[in-house]
């Protein structure tokens, strides 16, 4: 028998039938998602069956086994239940080290690892970190870079396009921010590399559509846990939360009630109560072939973006913008994210920001020769920030992800810092409610 690694599959040579396997009729061999590879050789070992293995092609790597990081307490914890399994998910707080923890199960596994993340951004966040902690060229699998080195860092969007091609030549696969691999095209990513060693990360583990009950089969189960208040003061900067809550003009509220009244209109024609996110769904299903479920759901947008980009909204950032602080501005729509630039003459980030112009304004920030930038959910996920200590949200979506990643981005400690997250919420409208959601 000989277990061969072809395009994100394992091929079985010979005529046996193993776990997880299936007949492929079309190349007359039993074959299986690349993702089962460890669990192949365990039973051929345990079942003492002889077997040649030429499924990892691993690209040639240094001796990565010493490195200067040393780790707190919580995170030897988790690196102790991580080594136990070699598989699995640890979830911590934004700032409390997750990519130190990387670096030292690297460092024990002593072999190529490839690194998933979600952007450009931690593309390079991470490539800095492990070349300071390694001394060695970090490689880059990306839409602008493919330099495969024996760790090698890439986006999900790269190694989902090339999962096939690269999913033998790597021992660890380590997903950065885990809970975006449960997605549709994602998943495949795990599913076609052999990587025996697997690590997620995350501060979030749960996603709203409950996908993530996908991980434990894509990358192992949940291995440990630390709450955000466990490390409070000693290793995350002590914050407070204050909702700031504003009233529509005259003129909004009537622009709102009118939209608000065809959505509302709509759902009692249908007898549809909004219960859940499910029920929104249902509209959604029949906007398809329904003009009127179309018109209610442009309606209801409507409504949403006069709540969300109310008018005194704009007034009380600029009274908060006064303090003499490192501030930075969270909202959903990229058109508010100029209109605030301009109006208070602060930089911007969106997704249309390109890398170098990304990295300039982060590190004029850090430098203090910014005050101040607002951004459209690029900032969410990731992004070192340290000197960031007021965080306020204008407007977002009901989800707790969402808002404890904005929150984390305060939360990386500073001598004497003090972080307060301002969230403006438009009184008796839909967001009193999406506000609820978010910190439930």
């Amino acid at each position: 028998m000989k277990l061969i690694y072809y395009k994100g599959t394992i091929l079985v040579e010979g005529d046996y039938s193993l776990p997880n396997t299936k007949w492929d009729e079309r190349i007359k061999s039993y074959r299986a998602p690349a993702l089962y590879y460890r669990d192949i050789v365990e039973y051929l070992k345990n079942s003492e069956i002889p077997y040649a293995d030429a499924v990892l092609q691993l690209i040639p790597c240094s001796d990565l086994s010493s490195t200067d990081v040393q780790l707190r307490g919580y995170q030897k914890e988790a690196l102790q239940r991580w080594l136990k399994a070699k598989k699995g998910i640890v979830v911590m707080p934004t700032g409390s080290g997750k990519t130190i923890l990387a670096i030292k199960i690297i460092e024990r596994i002593n072999s190529s690892t490839f690194i998933v993340v979600p952007t450009l951004d931690l593309v390079a966040q991470w490539k800095e970190n492990l070349a300071k902690a390694f001394k060695i060229k970090i490689g880059e699998f990306t839409g602008e870079k493919k330099e495969l080195y024996s760790i090698t860092v890439s986006t999900y969007d790269s190694a989902y396009l090339n999962a096939d091609q690269l999913g033998n030549k790597f021992k660890l696969l380590i997903f950065d921010e885990v809970h975006h691999l449960p997605a549709e095209g994602y998943r495949q990513i795990a599913e076609m590399f052999a990587a025996p060693y697997r690590l997620g990360l995350t501060a979030t583990y749960e996603r709203e559509d409950a996908l993530h009950k996908e991980l434990p089969r894509l990358i192992g189960g949940k291995i440990y846990e630390i709450g955000t208040e466990k490390l409070i003061g000693t290793y995350l900067a002590p914050y407070k939360t204050v909702r700031i809550g504003v009233e529509l003009t005259e003129s909004e509220k009537d622009e709102y009630e009118k939209y608000n009244k065809v959505f509302k209109d709509f759902l009692a024609s249908k007898n549809i109560i909004m219960r859940s996110h499910k029920d929104f769904e249902k509209v959604i299903m029949l906007s398809g072939r329904d003009q009127r479920a179309r018109k209610a759901i442009l309606a209801r947008n409507k409504a949403e973006r006069i709540a969300f980009n109310a008018r005194n909204k704009i007034d009380k950032i600029q009274e908060l913008l006064k303090k003499e602080d490192r501030i930075i501005i969270f909202t959903r729509y990229n058109d508010m994210v100029y209109e605030l630039s301009k109006k208070f003459f602060i930089p911007c980030i969106t997704h249309k920001t390109n890398v170098q112009e990304r990295g300039m304004i982060l590190k004029k920030f850090k430098e203090g020769k910014y005050s101040a930038l607002v951004s459209s959910q690029v900032l969410d996920e990731g992004i070192d920030v340290p000197e960031a200590n007021v965080g306020i949200i204008m407007s977002g979506t009901g989800s707790s992800r969402e808002f404890v990643q904005r929150l984390g981005r305060l939360l990386r400690p500073r001598e004497g810092k003090k972080a307060i997250l301002y969230e403006l919420v438009t009184e008796s409208t839909k967001e009193v409610k999406t506000s609820y959601r978010r910190k439930k």
